[in-house]
């Protein structure tokens, strides 16, 4: 893939989407009908792909090799679900979402995307499981639960903008106009899956897209509300769409403008369209309400904060998200925060799991919290880490951003103080939780400019193109959830940005700063080198938090 200059990769805020069918391998065919469209309309912000996307044929495999070589580039940032069969799984690295070639990003096999402009969407991948163990291009019950239930859990939560499925919802056609026709034979017996009805039903999207049935169809609008009994909700759309270039010429690209729930003004979201209908997934009983579903995961109760307790040294410190209100004060009392995003797996350094080494943290916010880096450069080499599951620094909610911004300053002046340079940087890539790693650099050493062009050209030496961008880039804008990333920030306040391809080196950071030109301590460029003691780690760890706490700004809460 070809080098990118940074502004070509902002996301465009106009608040058009264009979603596609089935592609099955038809690529050149899909993209130049995103040309011509947008050579006429403009230009769009995202094209989302529902059904399958890669084809079986040889003829296909090649096309395909033609955007993996750098031959040839998406015109638009592209986002596809995971496999939904067997054939084409070959085609998916990882089962969690990659970039699979230059603007085409698979978003993994379930999950929420929030794009710059705030628009929230989520997607499930495949086909639902009818075995154990699911094979890879299948979801479980367990996917259906990770993904809603921590939506739920927030008691603001209204609906999402955008949901994706490979799968129809069973039973969408209930209540409204009929999927079947003179152009669409569809077989409504056994068309569709509770399941992904079910999910419909929890996350209440403003428009749902699905594919694989080969046919286009556009469900009337549907309340999600029961009339004179619930507060007024917004409406939902179902929207399937045909397969790439079909001979019957059906519909499979489908272009709308939306503004985010979260902007709108809440009198606008919940007007209902003259031809809305009942809720499809909720069956009416006899006393005229309507009855949900079985759930496939319990209905949400209010969580407390995630409650964490060390051993600090001298002072134990709490966390539980901020100040406490005693149960006689109810009128005083807030709701809780809601509980971070959890891993489906072991995590190194989510702070509630038993992995983490809890002898290496220095200080706990409310968001994010500080810890000796293991095997670090220098004794004050430290981590900035969310407490929840954030794979990066994009990826992160606005409550996190903020906290994680006042760690950036504390941790400047911190490094300042001691006559420091504060260098920070992250590494998006075979990596599943966030590490910000923070190296001072003492100032008699080098200049930031010496830091920077020892970046650059060792950057260079590597074949990369390390670019400066602007410094109060939001990294959301050049770099779209699912984009692998390095990313260095100075203490001049300089950013510099590479766009990860392939076979990046993992300990390129390390290795910089560990050079000649920096640190001149090349030896210890790679971590596993610089193990301690957890008897030396705990002093350093002691050390480092007695000299941060006049900066701590977590201890004054």
């Amino acid at each position: 893939m070809g080098s990118m200059d940074p502004l070509s990769l902002v996301v465009h805020s106009t608040g058009i989407q264009l979603v596609c069918g089935d592609v099955e391998g038809r690529i050149n065919a899909l993209f130049n009908r995103v040309n011509a469209i947008q050579k006429k309309s403009g230009q769009f912000d995202l094209l989302l792909c529902v059904g399958d996307f890669f084809g079986t044929s040889s003829e296909a495999e090649a096309e395909w090799e033609t955007y993996t070589s750098g031959a040839k580039k998406a015109p638009i940032h592209t986002y596809i679900l995971g496999a939904a069969s067997q054939e084409t799984v070959k085609y998916y690295p990882s089962p969690d979402g990659s970039e699979l070639a230059e603007n085409i990003i698979c978003l993994g096999r379930r999950g929420i995307f929030t794009g710059a402009s705030g628009l929230q969407i989520a997607y499930v991948s495949g086909s639902e499981a009818k075995q154990e163990p699911a094979p890879s291009h299948c979801y479980t019950p367990k996917d259906m639960g990770a993904l809603v239930t921590p939506l739920l859990s927030n008691s603001k939560f209204r609906g999402v903008d955008i949901l994706l499925t490979s799968q129809w919802p069973r039973g969408v056609w209930q209540y409204g106009n009929s999927p079947v026709s003179p152009l669409n034979e569809v077989d409504t017996k056994c068309c569709g899956v509770s399941s992904i009805a079910e999910l419909a039903d929890k996350l209440k999207p403003r428009y749902h897209f699905a594919g694989l049935e080969g046919v286009h169809y556009e469900r009337l609008p549907y309340r999600n509300h029961v009339v004179l009994q619930e507060n007024a909700q917004h409406v939902s759309r179902f929207i399937a769409l045909a397969t790439v270039n079909n001979p019957a010429k059906k519909k499979y690209l489908y272009a709308f403008n939306i503004v985010p729930m979260k902007t709108m003004d809440p009198t606008e979201l919940v007007k209902q369209p003259q031809d809305v209908t009942e809720n499809p997934y909720r069956k009416p009983m006899k006393d005229g309400k309507n009855e949900k579903p079985p759930s496939f995961v319990p209905e949400p109760e209010e969580e407390p904060a995630a409650q964490f307790f060390f051993d600090m040294g001298e002072k134990k410190q709490q966390h539980q998200g901020r100040k406490r209100h005693t149960d006689g004060d109810r009128s005083s009392q807030h709701k809780q925060p809601r509980k971070p995003p959890q891993p489906n797996g072991p995590c190194w350094f989510c702070l509630a799991s038993p992995e983490v080494e809890k002898h290496l943290v220095i200080s706990i916010g409310t968001h994010c919290y500080m810890a000796l880096a293991k095997g670090g450069l220098t004794p004050d080499h430290v981590l900035l880490l969310p407490i929840g599951h954030y794979q990066s620094v994009v990826d992160l909610a606005s409550e996190v951003v903020e906290e994680m911004e006042k760690y950036k300053t504390a941790v400047k002046n911190f490094c300042k103080s001691k006559g420091c340079r504060c260098v920070l940087f992250e590494r998006n890539y075979r990596s599943q939780h966030l590490q910000l790693q923070v190296v001072p650099v003492p100032m008699d050493k080098c200049s930031t400019e010496d830091i920077k062009e020892a970046f650059m050209t060792q950057a260079e030496e590597q074949k990369m193109e390390l670019m400066e961008i602007p410094p109060h880039t939001d990294l959301k804008q050049i770099a779209p959830p699912g984009t692998p990333y390095f990313y260095v920030e100075l203490d001049s306040g300089e950013k510099l940005f590479y766009r990860i391809k392939k076979n990046f080196p993992l300990q390129f950071g390390r290795e910089v700063l560990a050079s000649e030109a920096v640190l001149n301590i090349p030896m210890r460029a790679d971590w596993r080198e610089c193990k301690c003691t957890k008897e030396e780690e705990e002093d350093f760890t002691k050390q480092v938090r007695s000299d941060f706490r006049t900066f701590d700004f977590a201890l004054d809460d």
